[in-house]
């Protein structure tokens, strides 16, 4: 669920919060917008129509590597379409560090390692894996 005081701009957990997920409608509704506009005039039309045929094909064909940028690159070039990117206002960008931040701290919860042990509990499990290394460690600094 997003909690954002803005859902069209928004960074939130993914639903099995191993994930983020950035959400910008402002890109997509840009992206239409320019695809229509382009639409109007009859021999560009024609034009977007045959790159989005193409573009269809070989989504749902067996594409080699390359084809598919290739197709959605003639699709933008047909329809004259920008660079996807959008202007983020100051107040914007401070609500999106701290939910990108929030998404941070819940799907980085689980990759704590033994040196992120910091509680004086924890000292002998520090002491004793700083005078056994794991194997994998030990790999590493021999390496």
């Amino acid at each position: 669920m997003n909690h954002s005081s803005k859902p069209g701009l928004s960074f939130n957990v993914g639903v099995n919060e191993l994930h983020g997920v950035l959400r910008v409608d402002q890109i997509r509704n840009d992206t239409l917008m320019q695809l229509v506009q382009h639409w109007a005039e009859p021999k560009d039309r024609d034009a977007i129509t045959d790159a989005l045929d193409e573009l269809a094909a070989v989504v749902t064909g067996v594409a080699r590597e390359g084809e598919l940028d290739a197709a959605v690159e003639q699709v933008e070039d047909a329809a004259g379409m920008d660079t996807a990117q959008i202007q983020v206002g100051m107040h914007d960008i401070r609500r999106l560090l701290a939910e990108l931040t929030e998404v941070e701290r819940r799907t980085s919860r689980f990759v704590k390692g033994a040196s992120d042990i910091k509680h004086p509990s924890m000292l002998p499990t520090r002491r004793h894996l700083k005078a056994n290394p794991l194997p994998a460690q030990q790999d590493r600094q021999t390496a």
